[in-house]
């Protein structure tokens, strides 16, 4: 890894800036799941994960309690990252299927993998202001992968984060296309790989792959 990049992500384990959401973190990491009461739980800030040289960075809300939370890979050891490299690896951009801990051989090529909040957050609703605390690191990481050409946003949260004070012009949509202005990388909007919208059909394994598909193309 680069070594911007690595002193990144140095700063993001380390991050101590929200009391709540640090407290929660290690809450969960103490009491665990009952299914994993024999992992030693990663409990702290989770960095983003990927191919450094990405022309596709992807960005998605937080790392679940019992997943990035427990494991210490964005997307990594939940059904949301299931979904979500099970899609990149039909696109192309991952090497296996499925992501289950952090020495399991996945590796991304062309893609990043980041989060809008770095903290797992109760009930998956990180504050207004824990969001903005978090985008420092984002900011660093999209000067620091200097090739993005599109970037993928899981969910409403991440597209307006990443938008920032731009997001009243655009509205979110599955799929949708947005070009931001000379210079600036595509953003392409997907509804999150989340339980709630994959269990209930609201996102389809074919909607999803078919984002990643579109950023292919755009990257080609």
């Amino acid at each position: 890894m680069p070594k911007g990049l690595a002193q990144l992500e140095q700063e993001i384990i380390q991050c101590e800036h929200c009391p709540r959401l640090r407290e929660y973190c290690q809450e969960v990491a103490r009491v665990k799941r009952r299914a994993y009461l024999d992992w030693d739980y990663w409990g702290r800030p989770v960095p983003g994960f990927g191919d450094p040289r990405a022309q596709v960075f992807i960005l998605g809300l937080a790392p679940a309690a019992h997943g990035a939370n427990r494991t210490g890979r964005v997307f990594t050891g939940d059904r949301s990252g299931y979904w979500l490299y099970r899609a990149l690896h039909q696109t192309g951009f991952a090497n296996q299927p499925s992501s289950d801990h952090r020495g399991d051989g996945l590796q991304l090529t062309n893609a990043w993998v980041s989060a809008s909040v770095r903290c797992a957050p109760p009930d998956n609703k990180p504050t207004p202001q824990e969001i903005v605390a978090c985008r420092v690191y984002l900011d660093q990481e999209l000067v620091l992968i200097k090739q993005v050409k599109v970037v993928v946003a899981l969910g409403r949260l991440a597209f307006d984060n990443y938008l920032g004070k731009r997001r009243s012009k655009f509205e979110f949509k599955h799929d949708g296309e947005f070009h931001l202005g000379a210079g600036e990388p595509i953003l392409i909007s997907s509804y999150h790989p989340s339980q709630q919208n994959t269990s209930t059909g609201k996102l389809t394994e074919p909607m999803l792959r078919a984002v990643f598909e579109r950023a292919q193309r755009l990257v080609a």
